[in-house]
């Protein structure tokens, strides 16, 4: 075993107002199968990129282990997969790690241009891991993979000994991960343990920092009452020191050493109040409760389906991707459309928001429907530019913070963004939006767990109607979607 070293590491990118990394340190051992995950914005790829080199650290890390950075860049895409990807690896190997993750001779056979996205994922990481004594960083590499694709690479990563993957996919980290990092409000933690398990630990303290943090409110509360009935006695008591009763000289002797003794109290009841305070200051600090989110749809326009499909076909340049399409969306209802990469997901869903596309058969939409879409490969984003289109720039920045977007990146340009930044930003204008069909294009990718969470909860309880095109397989459990699979149709 050997260790990666991160040493007391200062980072900030050139022209931001506050550092990525001041004073952090840590250790990870090169055999760990490492999860990383956490909220966006907050580090993840710089840290990768660290490690692997491609970011100076200025001496703060030292990997014992040559490492190696996904994705890299292909110089040539001309070139047939196999040539194009394997750089410093020998053919062999490349083809023997490809055979393992499902990728055919065929395939590696193809210009690299060629290639659908998960598999150009899938021969990069051949590549990758066909390296002798490398270790890999792994930078979101679900981003491009269908729901199979993203097992099949899961499954072979389980097999693999060593390496760090960002990614907010619980279901793919918990199939090949040992041990986690996350990112939380208060810094960098690191467990043993898939995410899943952090996660109920994690609960677990925060429920237990909860409970005694009402506790000590409540005890506070009360000895703040008892200082104040206490303090009233005191005030009385010294008060009749100087007071005539029937006419008699009042004993000031005792009257003042009873006044002492209740106010004495008074002060300690006051300070045990201070005391438990000041214990609630410890608690809650790494708690980030995730603020519910709101969407106002249109009333649903009279009459059934919102939407209908029927047996709808999809081409690409005159051949034929997906047949036999058929399904409605009502009001209220949820609809996932999955299939394998390539088989015209996104081309559906753009023919539904009413782009020109080659197809055949019937796409009905119910009078008068307004549509909100959030596309799956948008241009430049700007939060910005976003939030005057909205018309609402306070909602639009309301959302944005309820997501865990940092106020810092408001003003950011398009290429200062993370991937899941940029997809807030989008996702945040979709739910400005008043509409009665919200048609959302893989918006989960590069989210956080926690934001994924809370728009797990917007869209199951929300009652907006909804037609999802994703692959995060327990996202789509916990809305409760019905699963159309084209790839079947």
């Amino acid at each position: 075993m050997s260790q990666i070293m991160v040493s007391h590491l200062d980072f900030s990118y050139d022209g931001a107002a506050e550092p990525v990394f001041r004073d952090f340190s840590l250790t990870l051992d090169t055999v760990w199968r490492t999860a990383c995950t956490g909220r966006n914005g907050r580090g993840k790829t710089t840290l990768a990129k660290l490690i692997a080199g491609v970011l100076d650290a200025r001496g703060a890390v030292t990997c014992p282990v040559p490492p190696v950075y996904f994705p890299f860049p292909v110089e040539d895409e001309r070139l047939c997969a196999l040539d194009a990807v394997r750089r410093d690896a020998p053919a062999w190997a490349v083809r023997r790690e490809a055979l393992l993750l499902g990728v055919a001779d065929e395939v590696l056979a193809r210009p690299f241009e060629t290639l659908s996205g998960g598999e150009r994922v899938k021969c990069l990481l051949a590549s990758l891991f066909a390296r002798d004594a490398a270790y890999v960083l792994l930078d979101e590499p679900t981003r491009w993979l269908d729901a199979d694709g993203r097992r099949q690479v899961s499954e072979y990563l389980a097999k693999k000994r060593g390496f760090f993957v960002i990614s907010h996919d619980r279901d793919f980290l918990d199939a090949c991960c040992d041990h986690t990092l996350v990112c939380t409000v208060t810094g960098w933690e690191l467990a043993q343990g898939t995410v899943s398990l952090w996660l109920e630990e994690k609960e677990k303290r925060n429920e237990a920092e909860r409970t005694r943090n009402d506790k000590l409110r409540r005890e506070a509360a009360r000895l703040e009452q008892a200082a104040r009935r206490t303090a009233d006695w005191a005030g009385r008591a010294e008060a009749e020191k100087h007071q005539r009763v029937s006419g008699l000289r009042p004993d000031r002797g005792y009257l003042g050493a009873r006044a002492a003794r209740v106010m004495k109290r008074a002060k300690s009841a006051q300070a045990r109040r201070n005391d438990a305070l000041e214990q609630t200051r410890g608690l809650l600090r790494d708690v980030e409760e995730a603020e519910a989110l709101c969407i106002r749809p249109l009333d649903p326009p009279r009459g059934g389906a919102l939407l209908q499909v029927r047996d709808v076909s999809l081409r690409y340049g005159g051949t034929c991707v997906a047949q036999k399409i058929s399904f409605s969306v009502s009001p209220g209802e949820r609809i996932a459309v999955t299939g394998r990469n390539g088989c015209g997901k996104s081309t559906l869903l753009r023919l539904v928001c009413g782009e020109t596309v080659e197809h055949g058969g019937e796409v009905r939409r119910a009078g008068g429907l307004v549509i909100s879409c959030v596309p799956q490969m948008p241009g430049p984003v700007c939060p910005a530019e976003l939030a005057r289109e909205t018309g609402d720039a306070p909602r639009y920045f309301a959302i944005l913070r309820k997501l865990g977007f940092e106020r810092s990146a408001f003003d950011a340009r398009p290429d200062e963004l993370s991937d899941g930044q940029r997809r807030k930003a989008l996702v945040a204008k979709s739910l400005c939006e008043r509409a009665h069909l919200y048609v959302w294009d893989e918006p989960l990718g590069g989210i956080d767990l926690t934001a994924r969470e809370q728009l797990a909860v917007l869209i199951r309880d929300s009652g907006a109607a909804m037609l999802l095109v994703e692959h995060d397989r327990a996202f789509l459990r916990s809305v409760g979607a019905r699963i159309v699979d084209i790839t079947s149709c």
